[in-house]
């Protein structure tokens, strides 16, 4: 499995994941799926210090993830937020520690003082992924989403770089 920084040649095979999960799951908020454009949109958003990295075998794209910034106002810019996808396909393979492993070093080497992540409550997979990766909980956000005519809770988990 090679790790590598996402590129525009990859928004297809991006967007083909993320959109599995917005039209079918609350693992994301969004509820409207991605264009073309947009995706390539994202990916250019994730260049340089907030980075989006993809999980590449002879198979393609098996996950990507990438780090956001947390807010916007400056006191903020030493943390960030990061997001871990995999295709259905491959989940259970390592591919999701893979890519956050390596989000959680590039964000050390980009001087970030810690990540946050946001995960819906339902979640258990990526919960356990992030505790499996040296996350903390700190607590849960109750019914703050709400998507498919149900109110969704958000778990927060935090590690310090």
């Amino acid at each position: 499995m090679d790790i590598r920084l996402a590129r525009p040649g990859d928004a297809e095979a991006l967007r083909a994941i993320y959109n599995t999960e917005v039209s079918g799951s609350t693992v994301t908020f969004d509820i409207e799926p991605r264009t073309h454009a947009d995706q390539v949109a994202w990916i250019e958003r994730h260049q340089g210090v907030h980075p989006a990295v993809v999980a590449m075998d002879d198979a393609g794209v098996a996950g990507f993830g990438s780090l956001s910034p947390f807010r916007d106002r400056a006191a903020y810019s030493t943390t960030v937020e990061d997001s871990v996808y995999v295709a259905g396909d491959r989940r259970g393979q390592g591919v999701g520690r893979l890519l956050l492993e390596e989000l959680v070093n590039l964000g050390t080497r980009q001087g970030f003082h810690t990540v946050i992540a946001r995960i819906s409550g339902d979640n258990e997979p990526s919960i356990a992924l992030h505790r499996a990766c040296g996350f903390g909980f700190i607590g849960i956000e109750r019914e703050v989403g709400r998507k498919f005519n149900r109110w969704i809770d958000v778990t927060i988990l935090q590690r310090m770089l």
